[in-house]
């Protein structure tokens, strides 16, 4: 009996922190839909390219880790502001729809340019954190999944003092909850489109850094976009704090359908649970458990 309880405790203890680690991808689809009501569907694709960065400079003789991580991010936030600027403002006052064809066509193009750059071999990203297991009483965790909950618990709480105390935090939620009276009020919505970019390329940067040290970087790592889908619809697409509780959920989902579905099927339950769960909330829950119902008058 102890040993049944001990096993579900580790299983839901890996998927919460599994969990937490797509709720710090999920934040590049919520911050770009706040401010721009358009889903970015290149965000899978955003994480392989910092990854692929952050690998790159940690093979360049004598680059310091501390020193590819601040290369991954400053390498995505100017990608952030410059695809904004260059492919993106010209659309505004188009469909919404042009913004996301743009950014599957987006997505193909940073999956094509690594095999033809750097190549496209798995390339690691070393840590120095090892890999012998972190012990909590019954519960082991890889280090590296230790270290993705800390960076995405450190990066929530800047983030949510980032919103509820700075003046630009404050002028950016103002444009998320409703562009033409930001703009009314003196706000420059251009400039916090960028911004809202350059924070995903932020994210994406962490993420890349994170689960390329975990599953090595090549052009399958953008599929973590993909897993991280169901989270965002889960939780709802303009709600960080909906970002955070769906992916406990899909994380915890996923954790609980591999340890005890997985002997009986023969595996892969879990690269099909989260999305099954994605199906049923959006029967039932069609914006999501923290999303902002929409009525518009026809």
């Amino acid at each position: 009996m102890w040993d049944e309880i001990q096993f579900a405790i580790s299983l839901a203890v890996s998927g919460l922190s599994i969990g937490l680690m797509y709720s710090l991808i999920a934040l590049g689809f919520v911050l770009v839909y706040k401010a721009t009501d358009a889903i970015n569907f290149a965000q899978g694709e955003f994480v392989m390219l910092a990854g692929f960065v952050a690998a790159v400079a940690l093979g360049a003789k004598g680059m310091p880790v501390i020193g590819a991580v601040l290369a991954a991010v400053a390498v995505m936030v100017a990608f952030g502001f410059g695809l904004e600027r260059v492919v993106l403002r010209p659309l505004l006052g188009r469909p919404v729809v042009a913004v996301i064809m743009a950014t599957i066509g987006l997505g193909a193009i940073l999956r094509g340019l690594p095999p033809i750059t750097v190549g496209g071999e798995t390339r690691a990203v070393s840590l120095p954190i090892g890999d012998t297991p972190i012990t909590f009483g019954p519960i082991s965790l890889p280090p590296i999944q230790v270290l993705g909950v800390i960076v995405t618990l450190m990066f929530l709480g800047a983030f949510t003092w980032f919103f509820l105390k700075s003046r630009m935090g404050v002028a950016m939620r103002a444009v998320a909850d409703n562009q033409q009276v930001a703009m009314a009020m003196g706000i420059n919505v251009e400039r916090y489109f960028a911004l809202a970019w350059a924070m995903a390329g932020t994210v994406s940067a962490l993420g890349g850094v994170i689960w390329g040290s975990m599953l090595g970087v090549d052009v399958h790592l953008a599929l973590v976009g993909l897993k991280v889908f169901p989270v965002v619809i889960l939780g709802g697409l303009d709600s960080i704090i909906g970002a955070v509780v769906g992916g406990l959920i899909v994380g915890l989902v996923e954790s609980l359908a591999a340890g005890y579905l997985d002997p009986y099927v023969g595996g892969g339950t879990k690269d099909f649970a989260p999305y099954v769960l994605m199906i049923i909330a959006l029967m039932f829950k069609p914006y999501g458990i923290f999303g902002t119902h929409k009525i518009e008058r026809v």
